[in-house]
């Protein structure tokens, strides 16, 4: 809750929040989609003391010429960012507005065995209409119609991931058996585009349900775990917070930090001769650590969390690394998640039992 220890995301897609962020990259242009890239940010953000990364996604590319446009999908490079970490956790940007949720749930479910219950699923849309064409799909059109595909696709994913039992795998060599049936189970949804029956083809996560993030606007409080809100001050963001309704609220921010060889607001000025940041109604940072480092600590009275949108990876991550979180760890303001915990254990979320185990058990009792 709202004024205990802050935990912090940071997005680490491409080479930073600003379209143009790669003109002041410390790699060559080549060298994004490479896995040492991949790995060498992951790395940064783990050892600073982060508890979460977001790897943001979509079926088309990011960007427009002259600009990169090229990525590689966003559950692909968490898994290989698993292989590569062991405390931080990693949530990659799965929009349902086409894809197939049975599919989306079973990949997310593979992430979270290969990160040992480290996963976590940012849903979001595609709004744009190229989307559609590119999964040869009809045009989901309105923002109502994005918001129900969202809802559907989050429902099938929890009620597959319950639909094993977590004793399901029994693996008896004595009646050679790897499975006990009795434990499987239909999800039977019908939602008002399409039907799924399940079970997974996964085994349940180990977090039993991986930590769901959306925008409230979008996602029903009710399917979320923690609620992504933004405002471009204090006040807005505190509104939107106290009406999330979530267990838990992290706060957009983007930040622009100074560096030992320009100022956040110089280096700003000189990607802006290039491209717009666009505003998306989020609250920016533009300065000193220090000031970022107060105005966390200002946040953490009316969120549990905020996501950092760095203008520039290879700039501002270090600054993070350096001179923010330590500060704030030394103030006690935030915690650093510990080796062998999942991350809802170091969200302080419980792990919920399978929604079929507790109807087994409600019906023995009663």
């Amino acid at each position: 809750m709202p004024g205990s220890a802050l935990h912090l995301a940071v997005e680490l897609d491409g080479d930073g929040a600003h379209p143009a962020a790669w003109r002041r990259a410390a790699h060559s242009p080549d060298q994004l989609l490479t896995p040492h890239r991949v790995a060498h940010v992951a790395a940064v953000a783990e050892n600073a003391g982060f508890t979460l990364i977001t790897l943001d996604d979509g079926v088309l590319p990011p960007g427009a010429s002259p600009d990169p446009v090229g990525r590689i999908g966003a559950v692909e490079r968490a898994a290989f960012v698993a292989a590569s970490t062991s405390t931080i956790g990693i949530a990659p940007v799965v929009p349902v507005t086409y894809a197939e949720p049975f599919h989306v749930a079973g990949q997310l479910a593979s992430l979270d065995h290969l990160s040992a219950g480290r996963a976590g699923w940012v849903v979001a849309e595609e709004d744009r209409p190229a989307a559609a064409r590119a999964w040869g799909r009809p045009p989901v059109g309105d923002a109502t119609a994005r918001a129900r595909e969202s809802r559907d696709g989050v429902t099938v994913a929890r009620a597959l991931w319950d639909s094993w039992e977590d004793d399901a795998v029994i693996r008896s060599v004595a009646t050679s058996r790897y499975l006990d049936r009795d434990r499987l189970h239909y999800i039977d949804f019908t939602g008002e585009t399409y039907a799924v029956k399940g079970p997974a083809i996964v085994p349940r996560p180990p977090q039993g349900q991986l930590v769901v993030l959306g925008h409230p606007d979008a996602v029903p409080a009710a399917l979320l775990d923690v609620a992504l809100v933004a405002g471009r001050d204090r006040a807005t963001v505190a509104a939107a917070a106290s009406a999330a309704g979530t267990p838990l609220v992290f706060a957009e921010v983007e930040v622009a930090l100074d560096t030992p060889d320009a100022t956040g607001a110089e280096r700003l000025a000189d990607l802006e001769r290039h491209a717009p940041w666009a505003d998306r109604g989020r609250l920016r940072h533009t300065g000193p650590a220090s000031r970022l480092a107060a105005l966390l600590d200002e946040l953490s009275t009316v969120v549990d969390g905020v996501r950092l949108h760095p203008l520039v990876l290879d700039e501002d991550l270090p600054v993070l690394s350096r001179l923010v979180l330590p500060a704030l760890t030394e103030r006690r303001l935030v915690a650093r998640p510990l080796p062998g915990t999942s991350l809802r254990s170091a969200l302080g979320l419980q792990r919920p039992a399978s929604r079929y185990t507790v109807a087994a058990t409600q019906e023995e009792a009663r």
